[in-house]
């Protein structure tokens, strides 16, 4: 069975065990907000996500079990600890393709959820960027772009436009520089399932007459 291509450098490709320990809801809101706001204690994760700060102390102890948090020990003290999402990127992609129904079902509840953060932090933005003073509102973007292009041709879209992610993240990923604030930015790059695909020009079909 073929594999599926690896992601680019820096990003964790999940095996099956750390892809279960992540496919719950509060797990994938958790990491999801300490990568979007930073570090945060179990109490302060609770308070965001009205959620009980034991619920959120025992999936940051999963999510330690399984590399995907570490403690900030630049913060705290015996009594309080601080929680950061681990450096590493994470895909979710198969490991092996097509995936198993059990890594099929984890892998799109975690998928399923990063979205529904996504979305809610883009309805957000739709119903009150206004609000926001005009040189962040003017520099903020909502862009959709429409193309027809081969699996070859959107494989290296994809790949251009991570090299320009990436190097912008290892440029802007410090917290507390002085006016910055967190920002997301959204691409999604996905064939569109309910259109087929042109099929190629036959190649002298049935031979020359």
């Amino acid at each position: 069975m073929p594999k599926t291509p690896r992601p680019t450098e820096g990003i964790r490709v999940l095996d099956m065990s750390s892809l279960k320990a992540l496919a719950h809801p509060l797990r994938v809101q958790i990491v999801d907000t300490l990568t979007t706001y930073g570090a945060h204690t179990a109490s302060g994760l609770a308070a965001r996500l009205g959620e009980s700060s034991g619920a959120t102390s025992y999936h940051l102890r999963q999510l330690e079990k399984h590399g995907f948090v570490v403690e900030d020990t630049t913060k705290g003290s015996a009594r309080e600890r601080w929680w950061i999402r681990s450096p590493e990127g994470i895909s979710v992609m198969p490991i092996e393709y097509p995936p198993g129904p059990a890594e099929r079902a984890a892998s799109e509840l975690v998928t399923r959820e990063w979205q529904v953060n996504r979305d809610a932090l883009l309805d957000e933005f739709i119903a009150h960027g206004s609000e926001l003073e005009q040189r962040w509102f003017e520099a903020s973007t909502l862009n959709t772009l429409s193309l027809r292009v081969t699996s070859d041709q959107l494989a290296e879209l994809v790949a251009e436009i991570e090299t320009i992610t990436e190097r912008y993240s290892a440029l802007y990923k410090k917290e507390g520089v002085p006016g910055t604030r967190p920002v997301q930015i959204q691409l999604n790059a996905f064939p569109v399932m309910d259109a087929d695909e042109v099929p190629e020009a036959p190649d002298n079909v049935g031979g020359t007459d």
